[in-house]
């Protein structure tokens, strides 16, 4: 493979040449950027950062809204070779504090208007707080920390490498602490070229962001993943999803597919049944992500706006997804099921590493270039996690004759009563300190017991 796919840098600029013309981004009601004009942007934005002394390795705190100000210091921090470490804007001050400080942060970016609590946090932690701005779509990136403009040819000599870390998260997995997820540019290039490949995503295709960009699910699905096929993506006017203008924004943008977690499914059905619109766009396909779709849910979907629903499975340590149910072309839908392996090797394991037979139920393991090395600075984690030469995600699962995934439950799960930690539930059997039950599920252990 050529090193610009190893990369998501690499893949945008080729996407930048390959189609310059054609919209990437939308912000709606406002103005439409190019690609090419998103790169010269990005481009523009990370000499501006490296001017500011953001290098190689440095971890770049950003809490944004749904804007594009975001799209573009997203892209330019990992462009200077920098990590990325999106934040929700609604954390608390301690949270950013948490944050901040577990990422080791040597930046915060907001836009113009701040954001007090970050900006509190990263004070305390004595962390320089800059803000950015595109005041027009024909100007360029200002950021408050530097007035002096970079020469052109800054960048020309910055070369994204594969094991780059570009994007660093947290999640809560199964313990009370958040864990740290480094994701390099090639977990990345990895992981958008999966999803571009599974829905045949191109430059005909547009969607309306309707999910957080601080999230896996909403950063890669929704946009890396358009961008990186030359398609584009529609911001919503307030920064985030919004019942009553998203069929507007669909209609107006010519969408033709959108992913969003079940919970937002329902909020669109249940707009359509109380307020109809006149019209809806001709849809290629529906995505659902992030949590278990209802059979019911999807058949109504479906119904309602006559297009296949496709429920995928995905972690932010896989660089988000891991599995989806194909386009209707490529094999059935099956509701139930989170689909077939996309891009990534994947076994059910038992709790030996033996791997087990279609529809026997285990540990349901991954491997492959979109799978992150490791928890940051967390050992114990990774030697859970990481066992016979597989990523362990700690769900309960099982494979039918179609090679399509089942999900059942989680493998580990803390169990608490009243706050007190007094086990775990692991491969069916409850772990307390001096004895072993078997149950099915949480739910059925007997609380009065304890």
């Amino acid at each position: 493979m050529e090193k610009l796919a190893l990369t998501l840098s690499g893949l945008l600029a080729k996407v930048a040449s390959d189609f310059p013309d054609r919209r990437a981004i939308s912000a709606c009601g406002k103005f439409d950027l190019t690609h090419a004009r998103l790169q010269e942007l990005v481009d523009h934005a990370s000499a501006l950062l490296a001017v500011s002394g953001v290098g190689a390795g440095d971890v770049v705190a950003l809490t944004f809204p749904n804007i594009v100000e975001f799209v573009i210091m997203f892209l330019a921090v990992i462009r200077c070779r920098a990590t990325a470490a999106p934040l929700n804007s609604a954390y608390t001050a301690e949270e950013f504090e948490f944050y901040l400080a577990d990422s080791e942060s040597k930046l915060l970016l907001t836009p113009k208007e701040g954001n007090q609590p970050a900006q509190s946090a990263a004070s305390k932690l004595n962390i320089p707080h800059v803000t950015a701005e595109l005041h027009s779509p024909n100007s360029k990136i200002t950021l408050s920390s530097t007035k002096v403009e970079p020469s052109v040819d800054l960048m020309s000599k910055v070369v994204n490498e594969p094991s780059d870390v570009a994007l660093f998260l947290h999640t809560s997995g199964t313990t009370s602490r958040p864990k740290g997820v480094p994701l390099t540019q090639l977990n990345l290039a990895s992981s958008v070229q999966n999803i571009k490949s599974v829905y045949k995503l191109s430059e005909m295709d547009s969607t309306v962001i309707v999910l957080p960009l601080f999230h896996v699910h909403g950063l890669l699905a929704g946009l890396l993943s358009s961008l990186v096929a030359g398609a584009a993506v529609a911001l919503p006017a307030a920064g985030r999803f919004s019942a009553s203008t998203f069929w507007a924004d669909m209609i107006s943008y010519n969408a033709t597919w959108y992913t969003a977690v079940p919970t937002i499914h329902q909020i669109i059905l249940d707009r359509h049944l109380s307020k109809p619109e006149q019209t809806y766009p001709k849809l290629r396909f529906i995505r659902s992500c992030s949590a278990s779709l209802a059979p019911s849910i999807m058949a109504r979907l479906e119904e309602a706006f006559d297009a296949p629903v496709l429920e995928a499975y995905a972690m932010t340590e896989a660089a988000h997804l891991m599995a989806s149910n194909p386009l209707p072309e490529d094999g059935p839908h099956k509701a139930g099921s989170v689909g077939r392996p996309v891009g990534q090797e994947m076994a059910i394991l038992d709790e030996h590493g033996a791997i087990q037979a279609e529809g026997v139920s285990g540990e349901v393991c991954i491997r492959g270039p979109n799978v992150t090395k490791g928890y940051k600075n967390n050992p114990e984690a990774n030697k859970q996690a990481f066992q016979f030469g597989w990523f362990h995600t700690g769900d309960l699962g099982f494979m039918d004759s179609d090679g399509y995934l089942h999900l059942v439950g989680r493998i580990k799960e803390l169990i608490n009563r009243g706050g007190n930690f007094i086990g775990v539930l692991k491969y069916g059997h409850f772990v307390c300190h001096n004895c072993v039950l078997k149950v099915a599920s949480i739910d059925s252990l007997l609380w009065p017991m304890w």
